[in-house]
């Protein structure tokens, strides 16, 4: 029997044996006077106040030394304890950097190359940098906050709380309701996107296997690696027209069409899957099933890399004159880049709760900066290459879409698994988000993330 142990964690200050009654024909000392009287102490610090109030918490200083600690049974046997078994401080560096890095990534990966286009290359380079640097400075900031309080236990405070320590109970307050909206709205979107992700890939499969073409009558190049542009080079949206060719009957697809409903039924598919992630209580599952996303941005990565060495590089450098193919340097629209990345970075609300986990909590800022450098490189590399690989001429480059996805055809394979990654992605980051939520709304109202 191995149970864990951490001082930091408020839920570990337990009464550390049981009291030898009820054994009959037993005499001998099961535990020592010292440690018996130990365990009144912590007894007597626990009834001080509700178990909802973590103000008299038995400080660090009543325990003994975590290799002094034992779990005495009424049958005579003492278990070492090696660790809090409540789920906490399980997860490695790596998990833990690899958690926050999928975490950030969201479907903000698809807008960085519109957010060049709209603020232009070079500017939007350096925008991705400096936004980078200033919120991974802000989070360093959350990060630490615990520790800049003094004569007081923060080992268990979420950031809310440390606005109450400065702002009092308006400051708490706030703080929540702003994270709780922001977590519920991530939430929001990723189901939409989820539905919408599960929804083409549905339809792809089933155009596919009743061999059903499909074309997309929009402006595009040609050739086997073809790229389309389902806008106007003005901004005014075309009508993005699809011929359907099959060869089977009509009453099966139309079957088809009323049970894979983008709107009315493929947003409830999707409750069969989430709701009993949802439900789940460790937080070491969550970050190991969320690191499996990962798997997504890679491959991201490889469509990039493979696209953009089929296509070549299509770049011409004017700094603030616009032709008919080409965008310059720097734009007056670099705002909407600011706005994307500073959803791409954002994840100060939870970051405190993502670092509780981590096994080596001296590591946090380091295994934070590490996360912060790779969802930098990785926005860098697929925004630079994905609008610099962009054909143009034919096309010009205001034709990226919003989700850089959407500038392949509808019948492209890569592109198709592509969003079926992000599809498994999201499920991954899904049941994070809902833990997070979860664990914050409930610590504040109840004083435990589990009342």
């Amino acid at each position: 029997m191995n149970i864990q142990f951490n001082p930091e964690d408020f839920k570990c200050k337990r009464p550390f044996h049981v009291e030898p009654t009820n054994i009959v024909s037993v005499n001998d000392e099961r535990v020592t006077d010292k440690a018996s009287a130990m365990n009144k102490r912590i007894h007597y610090y626990s009834r001080l106040t509700s178990p909802a109030d973590r103000a008299l918490i038995a400080p660090d200083h009543v325990l003994p030394a975590p290799d002094e600690i034992y779990v005495y049974s009424p049958l005579g046997t003492a278990f070492k304890v090696g660790g809090c078994t409540d789920g906490y401080g399980k997860n490695s560096s790596i998990v833990t950097i690899f958690m926050i890095w999928n975490t950030m990534m969201g479907t903000s990966i698809l807008s960085i190359p519109w957010g060049i286009k709209q603020a232009g290359f070079t500017s939007g380079i350096i925008l991705i940098l400096l936004m980078g640097i200033l919120t991974l400075y802000c989070c360093y900031r959350v990060v630490t906050s615990r520790k800049m309080i003094p004569l007081i236990d923060t080992s268990n405070w979420e950031f809310p709380d440390v606005c109450k320590y400065y702002f009092g109970s308006f400051g708490q307050w706030s703080s929540l309701l702003f994270s709780m909206v922001s977590l519920f709205g991530a939430m929001v979107v990723y189901w939409v996107l989820m539905s919408n992700f599960l929804f083409n890939t549905g339809k792809f499969i089933y155009n596919f296997v009743h061999d059903i073409n499909v074309t997309d009558i929009v402006p595009g190049t040609n050739g086997s690696n073809k790229v389309i542009c389902p806008s106007a080079a003005s901004g005014h949206p075309l009508q993005n027209m699809v011929v359907m060719f099959s060869s089977g009957n009509n009453t099966g697809f139309e079957l088809f069409e009323e049970w894979w409903n983008k709107s009315r039924t493929v947003p409830f598919y999707l409750i069969a899957v989430l709701l009993p992630l949802l439900n789940l209580k460790s937080p070491s599952f969550f970050a190991k099933f969320n690191v499996l996303g990962t798997v997504s941005v890679v491959y991201l990565v490889f469509l990039v890399t493979v696209k953009a060495a089929h296509l070549g590089i299509h770049l011409e450098y004017n700094l603030f004159t616009e032709n008919d193919f080409f965008v310059p340097e720097f734009r007056l629209l670099f705002p909407q880049l600011t706005g994307v990345l500073t959803l791409a970075f954002f994840i100060h609300n939870s970051v405190i709760t993502l670092l509780q986990n981590n096994r080596n909590q001296e590591n946090n800022v380091r295994d934070l900066s590490i996360a912060y450098f790779l969802v930098g490189v990785t926005y860098l590399y697929i925004g630079v290459i994905i609008f610099a690989s962009f054909p143009s001429p034919p096309l010009s480059k205001e034709c990226i879409e919003q989700n850089f996805l959407d500038n392949f055809p509808s019948d492209d394979i890569m592109s198709f698994i592509a969003r079926v990654f992000l599809l498994f992605q999201m499920m991954t980051v899904y049941p994070l988000l809902g833990y997070l939520a979860r664990v914050q709304f409930l610590r504040h109202f109840f004083g435990n993330a589990y009342p």
